[in-house]
């Protein structure tokens, strides 16, 4: 099922969750407009939010209610964890562009992020749950320390494959895992069936940062929108490098040690041939696939219906993309 197909079922839930993110980033700061609408706009397939529509009518939510608004949340916060990742990271391009903070400035990136955060907690107020504070409060939180965990790996060749892991679920599967319990909450599912979402939005979460991760030894750089090789150029220990670490031999190993530690992507030639030949970028892959697996089945306990098609088809999609 191609990304088109899967949208298809809440194509104008997702119209009015672009309508609800053009109102909310309204402000009478120009530059927080300027810098909210560079990255917003910037394109991305918006697979966060289109999972919390999907979760929240497959929980039976009605038409119209407040899961739409609950998607643009999703978005806000993960637009603001980017605006302040790409200055963490001194990155330049992201989706085949420049980054807000090439463009405005690192400080224009860090506080319009900040803006985004509180914006998006307003809109929890609006929603009027509790339960989608204190779930999205702790998400957050959640997030927050795992940017700070992913620095401390950086450079740090001793990273474990379960250190990593960590860092992948509280940085990327948590917001997942958040978006669709939430859905759950604002569709006024029973406990049964928002713990199946929160399950699957974990476990999407992590099959997709895993195939993200081995894309950067991968992928085409002109559909990735960034450069090849950016984790290593930033000392990042992902998978397939951890994997390739352990299972290469004494000179592959020795060499990719040296580029964790010192960063930078001079050897992304020979590192990406140590990769292959030890296996890495296939370890991954299965793991992810593992992981997408297990997000499928955990809607066993969804009632069949068009919307949980779809989540599985999202999972197969997060699995098998090249971009």
């Amino acid at each position: 099922m191609q990304l088109n197909d899967i949208r298809a079922p809440v194509a104008d839930d997702l119209k009015g969750v672009d309508a609800e993110i053009r109102q909310q980033l309204e402000s009478d700061v120009v530059l927080v407009s300027q810098v909210a609408q560079h990255i917003v706009g910037g394109g991305g397939k918006r697979l966060r939010p289109l999972a919390v529509l999907l979760a929240a009518r497959a929980a039976g939510a009605a038409a119209g209610s407040g899961y739409v608004k609950a998607a643009a949340i999703i978005e806000f916060i993960h637009t603001a964890t980017l605006l302040h990742d790409d200055v963490v990271d001194e990155s330049h391009q992201r989706r085949g562009r420049n980054t807000a903070n090439d463009v405005f400035g690192s400080a224009a990136s860090v506080l319009v992020g900040d803006f985004l955060y509180s914006r998006s907690f307003q809109m929890m107020v609006d929603i009027g749950l509790l339960k989608v504070m204190q779930v999205m409060a702790d998400a957050t939180n959640t997030i927050a320390a795992g940017e700070v965990l992913q620095l401390m790996n950086a450079g740090d060749p001793d990273t474990t494959e379960q250190r990593y892991l960590d860092v992948i679920y509280r940085k990327t599967a948590r917001l997942f895992e958040a978006g669709a319990q939430v859905a759950a909450i604002v569709a006024g599912a029973p406990d049964g069936v928002e713990q199946a979402l929160a399950d699957y939005g974990r476990h999407l979460g992590i099959a997709f940062q895993l195939v993200d991760d081995a894309l950067d030894y991968r992928g085409d750089a002109s559909e990735l929108g960034k450069n090849l090789g950016d984790d290593l150029a930033e000392g990042k220990p992902t998978l397939p490098l951890i994997h390739a670490l352990r299972a290469g031999n004494a000179e592959q190993a020795a060499m990719i040690r040296r580029a964790i530690e010192d960063g930078g992507s001079r050897d992304i030639v020979p590192i990406r041939a140590a990769i292959e030949s030890t296996g890495g970028l296939d370890y991954t892959a299965r793991l992810a696939r593992s992981e997408a697996d297990r997000a499928i089945q955990a809607l066993a306990g969804i009632p069949e219906s068009a919307f949980r098609e779809s989540l599985a088809a999202l999972a197969e999609f997060a699995v098998a993309r090249s971009s």
